[in-house]
């Protein structure tokens, strides 16, 4: 998995950051791992900064005044990395919901199938999801049923979190323009690479929820969801 670099979000994330990222890094010795902070009160940063020492060349972390949504610190995140020499930029969460040994599918995916995007996939294959009320299970996978009807995107998982970037697709993707900065950030991505007809390749993974932790899903970024995607899709129209 040679210039690699998985990005992980955090916020109040100390009980699982040390696990996730040593899990991460078992998977190869060429793996790096960018943590971007949004200034955790339970001093997520600091436990990095004391890993940092271990993982001295591997593992970077940025920290951000507060709390600015997830996908502000994934753009930040993919800005750090083009500033780099990565070739495959991955997003992935820090409560074990994306298993780390799925790593290596998704960077397959991109090297060896030449996909511009490759995405863990909850659907693909049925619905993989384990540990989620079934209320929630219903609301993702119809929520990604919803998304899939309104953009057009032939893609199962509409909504999964868990992807591999070459670099030349964020590259080609004007990342200043990305509007959404929660759920439906996710779907934005997505919507974007798919309308610069680039290849995607959902791989099928098998998704857990958290054990530790509390999950930042909210009923705000839900709305930011399934309107925005019709405002998404309009806006594309017009700009054909």
């Amino acid at each position: 998995m040679k210039e690699a670099v998985v990005i992980i979000p955090t916020y109040n994330e100390i009980e699982n950051i040390e696990a996730i990222i040593k899990a991460v890094f078992s998977q190869s010795d060429d793996i790096h791992v960018l943590i971007v902070d949004d200034n955790s009160p339970d001093l997520t940063a600091l436990k990095v900064k004391e890993l940092q020492e271990v993982y001295s060349n591997r593992l970077f972390l940025e920290i951000r005044k507060e709390k600015s949504g997830l996908g502000t610190a994934y753009i930040y995140g993919f800005k750090w990395a083009l500033n780099k020499s990565y070739k495959f930029i991955f997003e992935m969460d820090a409560d074990f919901s994306h298993d780390p040994k799925d790593l290596i599918k998704l960077y397959d995916a991109c090297a060896i199938q030449e996909a511009d995007l490759s995405i863990g996939s909850r659907y693909v294959k049925g619905v993989n999801v384990v540990n989620w009320p079934m209320n929630r299970v219903l609301m993702s996978y119809f929520a990604s049923k919803y998304v899939r009807l309104i953009t057009g995107m032939n893609i199962h998982d509409t909504t999964a979190g868990y992807v591999c970037y070459k670099r030349e697709t964020l590259q080609a993707l004007d990342l200043d323009r990305i509007k959404f900065i929660g759920y439906a950030f996710q779907i934005e991505m997505k919507f974007k690479t798919y309308i610069k007809k680039l290849k995607i390749v959902e791989v099928p993974v098998i998704f857990t929820d958290r054990t530790r932790g509390e999950s930042k899903l909210s009923s705000g970024i839900i709305s930011e969801a399934i309107f925005g995607v019709i405002s998404m899709k309009i806006k594309s129209i017009f700009k054909k």
